[in-house]
């Protein structure tokens, strides 16, 4: 008797059988299946993403003007830390920037979390940026447009436990979104004056 996996392939181990071929076919579609439900889920996520850029834009311009941090990186970094607002996070603490503190969800919703709670987006997203008032490379940095430096420096400043993963997910969203396209970089690069903040 010949087993075969694969009519091309000899493999005394697998017998092609109808049982086999069933299973290829369902491994198959399964496959499919995976790579269509990723596809539509990306798809979905473009107009969160969109929505929430739309929505957020101009507190980013005006919080980037204030301190320094280009609007694309607040912006990028808000999309990914609260899920273009979809989180749990986001919806019950109104953090957008996964930053760990104090809330009050274990007294009103029975729900333990790290995670601070603040009184609307806006505290969140000045509590960000103040944040990063703080770090040691935010001196050097200040007023400097170019997005990959800060994307740089957050990631190795430990702002998150996977930094380097961390890091090219922004990077991703940045680009996807077109964020440094519309931000101060963009008048800085037309000013002539790159990585120079611009009035």
């Amino acid at each position: 008797m010949i087993l075969y996996i694969y009519p091309h392939m000899k493999n005394p181990l697998y017998p092609l059988t109808p049982q086999t071929v069933a299973f290829r076919r369902l491994a198959s579609s399964s496959i499919r299946l995976s790579a269509l439900l990723i596809i539509l889920l990306l798809c979905l996520q473009a107009p969160a993403q969109s929505k929430y850029v739309k929505k957020f834009r101009p507190k980013a311009d005006s919080l980037s003007e204030k301190y320094g941090i280009p609007a694309s990186v607040i912006l990028g970094i808000a999309i990914m830390e609260s899920g273009s607002g979809t989180s749990r996070n986001c919806k019950l603490l109104n953090n957008h920037f996964g930053i760990i503190g104090k809330n009050d969800l274990l007294k009103t919703k029975n729900i333990k979390t790290r995670y601070k709670q603040y009184p609307d987006a806006h505290a969140s997203y000045l509590s960000f940026c103040n944040l990063m008032t703080r770090k040691k490379f935010y001196k050097k940095l200040k007023g400097n447009m170019d997005h990959q430096q800060w994307a740089d420096a957050i990631s190795k400043a430990g702002y998150s436990e996977i930094p380097e993963i961390w890091k090219d997910r922004l990077l991703n969203i940045i680009r996807k979104n077109k964020l440094a396209n519309n931000s101060n970089t963009a008048k800085a690069d037309k000013s002539g004056k790159s990585g120079e903040r611009v009035k």
